[in-house]
Formats: structure tokens, C-alpha cells, sequence
């Protein structure tokens, strides 16, 4: 068979994603924070859009005042001329004068700095994390320089909780070393503050803690460094047993451990906290609710009134300009269209949540109703995927809290009678009923699940576990407690 090339002509029916759609598509599933990111940099890049200015009083003219009404004018006799001046004379203000640039000789003279000029922001400084803080104790000491070697490299070795990742044996490849040599780094860095730093593990930084505190010789130094297992496991009986301590004194030391910090190096974490903005509000009015967006700190865009008044000039623009203006607006009117069905689509779909999970605004977790994303695009006459871009990295201020949109969809479980229990209702009864267990006596996965037959829930110990450990609540024997 030849190879040749042929012209056909064919008609089919395809969906085409336009650079509009795709960019209505990305702004919907963006959170707020990226939201105002995008809205900032499309201002930036499209000339037709712009801040509109917020809705403020008219600020009162100072030349329509009479002296009844500004005393102060009348007294000092203050106008709008400097006395003794033409205003016509008076040289224009040259607003450089009052940036914040860097002046690099410190003179008073209001000359442009150099190219190379550090800036403002050089100077700003980082937040000091725990390697900084143990170097600057370290730049009090009398160290030697393979001291200071070693010490710099088993700091740089902790990681987040203070913990040393590196072993005696890199220590010596790296300082080509002895072993007493890094044992004698290793026990200087330890010397430092916070007590437990540079331990391998959280017995040898609770050791380390005790240590510093003068318990070497008691009963919790000891408890921690033979029988940090039973510790672990709250076996305070089986310790007295093995320690020849009473009881009494076991709880004691215990009470001892357990002020300590397990984690040292925790507190000095550097990393940024991230703050939840929700992106819509419920409030409850006269019993009914109330859905209101929020649109603070969103910047509101409008079309630019001097480039449409430009456009609208029949000379002074070439047909490149032209074209460029018309292309800029088309896009702007789209972006601000594509904002507002944004806000539409999020009330929209937040009024569906309202309506299927009303007992939960109403009583809390507790009473949540299984969802699915097909209940709600079906309510609302939408798409799956359109729900789920709307409720990713979405969050709502209501009575009971803030919630991501994603947290009201919850699988059901199904109940002897026929009905259907949400999986985020049953997390919550069983956190109630660990929360109000016997400390000494605490309910086991197989009592839990006997506990929700009773009330009609039937779920396996099995299920009963993988909701415990999605709790973060740990198993019965950590959670025992001996009086």
C-alpha cells in the first residue's frame, strides 16, 4: 500500500475548551488566598481592568467651609496660597523625595542611590529557628576549631523535633575524628538549652531533661531508662512490681515524666501558620439561616473609564493599539463574569449544603446525614466535577464552626431498620464515647461497637479501629490509667 497524502473533509461534534473556559474552570476551584493572588495579577497584566474605589462619604470641601465651620482656618488664617507666595511660582513637589529609598553615603541630599544599592528589604530579617539559636549559644564558648567542626555538623543534623539524625560513626567520618572526640561534641551540644536536644530518641531526651533538672537518682530516671515500655503503655502496677515502689510513688514519678517535653526542639519552629479565611458565612436569624458571601479584602474590578473613552476616539490610536484595547477589554469583561458566576455557583451550591445537612447546623456533627456530590450537582442542576472544584480549599463560618465544603459530603452506613447513618456522625459518637469512658476501665473497639449496636449502629470492631485511628485516639492499653 503507498503512503500518499489526501484531503478529507469530515464533520464531527467535539467540546472545544476555550482559554476563557479553562480560565472560568482554574478560577472556581482557587481558595482565597489564591483568588486574591489571581485577581491582583490579572490587574496587573490587563490595562481595561482596574480597583474600583470603595464607596466612601465625599470628603468635605476645606474651600467651602466658613469660618464657623473650621475655627481653625479662621484663626490662623490658613488658605490655599503659601503667604506672600504666587502659587503659580511655587516649583512642583518632587514625590521621590519621599520614598523610602537607600541612601548609601547618609547625606541629606536627595540624590538617586546607585544601581547597586542594597534595598530596604535586604535587611529584613528571618524568623531564627533552633539551629540559630543553639550557634549563637555555641559563639559564647571557648570551642576549638575541630569543637566548632563538629558541633556545626551535628546541628545541622537535627531535625524538626531536635532529634539527632546522624550517627557516632558520621560524626567521625566527618570530622576524621575518635569516638571519644564526638561523643565529647555530642555530649557539649546536649549541654545547651533547651534540655533533651540533640537526644536520638524521646528516652534519651527525657533522660537528658531529668538529667538537668538533678532527678539522675530517682525513681522517674529510673522508671524512664529500664521501663520505658511499660511507661508507654501506662502499666504504672507492672512498674511498681519490677521498681519495688509503691504505687503512690509510681504516680509520683509519672507526674514528674509527664511535665517534661518530649518533642525539645518543637518550640523553636520557624514554620508560618496558615489562617483559614472562609469564603462564606451562615448565620442564624430570628431561626432562620443566612448566607452571605465574603467578599472582604477581594479587590472589585471594573472596566478602566479612560481606556474606554479612548477606545471610543475615532483618531490618535493605530489599528495594532486598537485591536490590543478591544482584545484587552473582551478579556475583562470575561474575567469579571467569570468572578461573578464564581460567587453564584459557591452560594449556590452552599444553599444545597444548607438544605441536606440543616440537622447539622442545627445540633453539630453528631446529627450529619449522609451526602454525595451527585445529591447536590443533582440539586442544583450541575455537573460532579463543578460541586468538587467548588468545595476544594472552601471553607464556612457557621454556628458550629468552621468547616471545609468537602467535610459535609460523608459516606453512609447502613442500619438494621433500613436507614443510613453518615461515617462523620459515627466518628463523632465514638469520640463521645471515649471522651466519657472509665480512665482506669477504658472501652475497648470490640465494647465500642456493642456500645452502637445498642443505639442502632451497626458497625464491625474492624471499622470501629480505622475510625479510632482517623480520630487520632490511640488503643486501649495506652489509654488505661492505674489509680
Amino acid at each position: 500500500m503507498a503512503l500518499e497524502l489526501r484531503q478529507n473533509l469530515k464533520l464531527a461534534q467535539k467540546l472545544v475548551m476555550t482559554p476563557q473556559l479553562r480560565q472560568a474552570i482554574k478560577l472556581l476551584q482557587l481558595g482565597r488566598l489564591e483568588l486574591t493572588e489571581a485577581l491582583q495579577a490579572e490587574i496587573e497584566q490587563n490595562p481595561m481592568l482596574e480597583e474600583a474605589p470603595s464607596v466612601l462619604e465625599p470628603a468635605a470641601n476645606p474651600e467651602s467651609l466658613n469660618a464657623e465651620e473650621n475655627p481653625y482656618q479662621a484663626e490662623a488664617g490658613v488658605t490655599d496660597r503659601v503667604k506672600g507666595d504666587d502659587p503659580a511660582t511655587v516649583a512642583e513637589v518632587n514625590w521621590e523625595d519621599y520614598t523610602n529609598a537607600f541612601d548609601s553615603d547618609l547625606s541629606f541630599s536627595h540624590e538617586t542611590p546607585p544601581a547597586d544599592a542594597p534595598s530596604q528589604f535586604d535587611f529584613i530579617s528571618a524568623t531564627p529557628g533552633l539551629a540559630s539559636y543553639l550557634q549563637w549559644q555555641l559563639t559564647h564558648l571557648d570551642l576549638t576549631e575541630q569543637d566548632a567542626e563538629l558541633t556545626t555538623f551535628i546541628i545541622c543534623n537535627l531535625d524538626e523535633h531536635g532529634f539527632l539524625e546522624a550517627t557516632i560513626e558520621d560524626i567521625c567520618a566527618f570530622g576524621h575524628c575518635s569516638t571519644d572526640e564526638a561523643e565529647g561534641a555530642l555530649r557539649l551540644v546536649q549541654s545547651l538549652d533547651p534540655a533533651g536536644i540533640a537526644a536520638r530518641d524521646i528516652r534519651e531526651s527525657l533522660l537528658l531533661q531529668l538529667d538537668r533538672l538533678d532527678f539522675d537518682n530517682s525513681l522517674a530516671y529510673r522508671i524512664v531508662e529500664q521501663h520505658m515500655n511499660l511507661l508507654e503503655s501506662r502499666n504504672y502496677t507492672q512498674i511498681s512490681r519490677e521498681t519495688g515502689a509503691p504505687l503512690k510513688k509510681v504516680h509520683e514519678a509519672v507526674a514528674i515524666v509527664q511535665e517534661l517535653t518530649p518533642y525539645p526542639g518543637n518550640e523553636f519552629s520557624n514554620e508560618q501558620t496558615n489562617y483559614v479565611v472562609p469564603d462564606v458565612f451562615v448565620y442564624k436569624i430570628d431561626g432562620e439561616f443566612v448566607i452571605q458571601l465574603n467578599d472582604e479584602g477581594l479587590p472589585q474590578l471594573q472596566l478602566s473609564s479612560e481606556y474606554q473613552q479612548l477606545l471610543k476616539q475615532k483618531n490618535g490610536l493605530t489599528s495594532e493599539s486598537r485591536g490590543y484595547l478591544r482584545e484587552s477589554k473582551r478579556n475583562a469583561e470575561w474575567f469579571i463574569k467569570s468572578i461573578e458566576q464564581r460567587q453564584r455557583t459557591i452560594y449556590r451550591v452552599m444553599e444545597s449544603l444548607l438544605k441536606f445537612q440543616r440537622d447539622f447546623f442545627e445540633h453539630g456533627p453528631a446529627a450529619m446525614r449522609p451526602l454525595i456530590l451527585r445529591d447536590v450537582a443533582e440539586d442544583i442542576g450541575m455537573h460532579e466535577s463543578t460541586v468538587s472544584r467548588v468545595t476544594s480549599n472552601k471553607y464556612v463560618h457557621c454556628p458550629q464552626g468552621i468547616y471545609e465544603l468537602k467535610y459535609f459530603f460523608s459516606t453512609a452506613v447502613a442500619t438494621p431498620d433500613g436507614d443510613s447513618v453518615a461515617a462523620e456522625a459515627i466518628k463523632t459518637r465514638i469520640r463521645q464515647l471515649v471522651n466519657g469512658e472509665n480512665p482506669v476501665k477504658p472501652l475497648s473497639d470490640n465494647k465500642i461497637s456493642e456500645l452502637l449496636a445498642k443505639e442502632n449502629i451497626s458497625v464491625a470492631r474492624r471499622t470501629v479501629a480505622k475510625y479510632r485511628e482517623q480520630l487520632k485516639i490511640l488503643p486501649v492499653k495506652h489509654r488505661r490509667q492505674t489509680r
